[in-house]
């Protein structure tokens, strides 16, 4: 896997703020603010950074959490997990392993039978819907 560096002084001036914020700085957007999660097209969701695929929208589902919710990633190796222990809890962060942008978490409570839900905040991803045949 090729891993990417990005400069934070030169995507600051590509991202919006609240892009940056979530991104670069392990932020949490707003539950139910982003338009994504209630996208139901068939497609690929794209790191906003790398333009990495890191999930399908088959995947997809609506977990009411309030943030676009996968049950897997489109492939092990684009995601990478890590503990984090902040605000007072355990929980996995999930992030783009070609750019190491923050992504959201990952919990063991998803309801298909891979029995997890990637939490991803809406802004740090891109969604590329399938082109009609």
């Amino acid at each position: 896997m090729e891993h990417q560096t990005f400069d934070d002084e030169e995507l600051a001036g590509k991202l919006t703020p609240e892009e940056f914020r979530v991104l670069r700085r392990n932020g949490t957007e707003r539950p139910f603010s982003s338009p994504l999660n209630d996208e139901q097209r068939g497609g690929t969701y794209h790191c906003r950074v790398c333009q990495t695929a890191l999930y399908s929208g088959e995947a997809k589902f609506d977990a009411g959490c309030g943030w676009p919710s996968f049950d897997r990633e489109a492939d092990t190796d684009k995601v990478k997990r890590l503990s984090d222990n902040s605000h007072g809890m355990v929980r996995v962060e999930i992030r783009c392993a070609t750019c190491d942008s923050h992504l959201g978490h990952v919990f063991p409570d998803g309801p298909t039978e891979t029995g997890t839900r990637h939490c991803v905040n809406g802004v740090c991803l891109a969604f590329v819907p399938d082109q009609d045949p």
